[in-house]
């Protein structure tokens, strides 16, 4: 069973807003560091934002500063990524991730302990 489910993905056009969600399944995130990371076509997967188990700290790829917010519902065991003025670089199939050690929003793919199957973003131009 997949610990995280992704979702809110869906084609939009340059400019648009969109807003995903992950919902734990199975067990609480609760106190975990969570992420959100992005593969494109050919490309490594990368990072895009964190959150840490606190919710105090906050981390950011510098293409997505100031467009895209990472938030978190720990009552609800979700974790959400909204997205604003999306551009046809975002295109990817963005995942959540969960890290155990939430201390810090970490933004090392490989530091992260479960996975969800992703969702995909088109933009068009």
């Amino acid at each position: 069973q997949v610990p995280l489910v992704e979702f809110g993905g869906g084609l939009v056009q340059a400019g648009d807003s969109l807003r995903l969600s992950c919902v734990a399944s199975g067990r609480t995130f609760s106190g975990c560091a969570m992420g959100w990371f992005r593969q494109a076509p050919g490309k490594e997967r990368e990072f895009v934002a964190a959150v840490s188990g606190s919710s105090k700290s906050f981390n950011y790829a510098d293409s997505v500063k100031g467009r895209f917010t990472i938030s978190r519902d720990d009552a609800k065991n979700t974790v959400s990524l909204q997205m604003n003025s999306l551009k046809p670089e975002d295109t990817a199939v963005y995942f959540c991730a969960a890290r155990n050690e939430g201390t810090y929003p970490v933004v090392v793919k490989n530091l992260y302990d479960f996975w969800g199957q992703g969702t995909q973003v088109t933009v068009s131009s």
